[in-house]
C-alpha cells in the first residue's frame, strides 16, 4: 500500500495535514492567463494580470511591479542611524532606516550601499543581509532586502532633488519606545527592525 507524504503528516499531526492540503490545493489552482502593463515610471510598473481562481472563475489582479528595494540598519557605537523625511501620501514626517528602490544596473548589495551613503552620509561595503520581506503583498510583488552594518565611514549626503532628509541617531531602547508610541510608523522600517531583533 502506498502512503503519500500528506498521509504521513496526517498520522502525526492532523492540523498540519489540513494546512498542507489547503496550501497544495490553492497553489496548483491559481493560474495566470495573461499579463498587461498599464503604466510605467522610474519607480514601478502598474500591471493587470488575468488569472483563474480556485473555483475556476476568471479574475483580474491589479498590482505594482518593482525590481525590489533595499533597507539598511546602520549602527554607530550604541546608536542606530535613521532618517527623518516628509511622506507626501500621509502628509507627515516619518522616521525610517535608509533605503530605496533598486536602481537599474545595480545589484542588491550595490543598491543598499548607495542608498545608505546617499541618505545618511555614511559609507559601508561590509553589509550583512539579515532577511527579506514583501512590504504589502496584496498590492505589490516587491521584495525588500534588509541589511545590517556596524562598519561605517563618514562621508556626506548626496540627496536627490526630491529628498529632504535629516539624519537621526537613536539607541535601541529609544527605537523601541518610539515604536510603542507610534512615532515610528513606517511599515518597512518596522519589518526591518523585527528582522534585526530576531536575527
Amino acid at each position: 500500500m502506498r502512503i503519500t507524504l500528506i498521509e504521513t503528516f496526517y498520522r502525526f499531526d492532523v492540523s498540519l495535514y489540513f494546512h498542507l492540503e489547503a496550501i497544495l490545493k490553492v497553489t496548483k489552482n491559481y493560474l495566470k492567463l495573461s499579463e498587461k502593463s498599464i503604466c510605467t515610471n522610474p519607480y514601478w510598473e502598474y500591471k493587470i494580470d488575468e488569472y483563474i481562481l480556485p473555483n475556476q472563475k476568471k479574475q483580474l489582479y491589479f498590482y505594482a511591479h518593482t525590481p525590489g528595494s533595499t533597507m539598511v540598519i546602520p549602527r554607530l557605537g550604541d546608536k542606530f542611524i535613521l532618517t527623518m523625511q516628509f511622506r507626501y501620501l500621509n502628509q507627515k514626517e516619518s522616521l525610517e532606516f535608509p533605503g530605496g528602490g533598486i536602481k537599474p544596473g545595480l545589484s542588491i548589495v550595490e543598491n543598499a550601499i548607495e542608498e545608505l551613503a546617499q541618505e545618511t552620509g555614511y559609507f559601508s561595503n561590509k553589509l550583512k543581509q539579515i532577511g527579506s520581506f514583501n512590504p504589502c503583498n496584496g498590492l505589490t510583488d516587491e521584495i525588500c532586502y534588509v541589511f545590517y552594518t556596524d562598519n561605517l565611514i563618514k562621508t556626506s549626503q548626496k540627496l536627490d532633488e526630491t529628498e529632504e532628509i535629516i539624519v537621526v541617531f537613536l539607541s535601541e531602547e529609544e527605537i523601541d519606545q518610539k515604536i510603542k508610541k507610534g512615532e515610528i510608523w513606517d511599515g518597512m522600517t518596522l519589518a526591518s527592525w523585527c528582522l534585526y531583533k530576531s536575527y
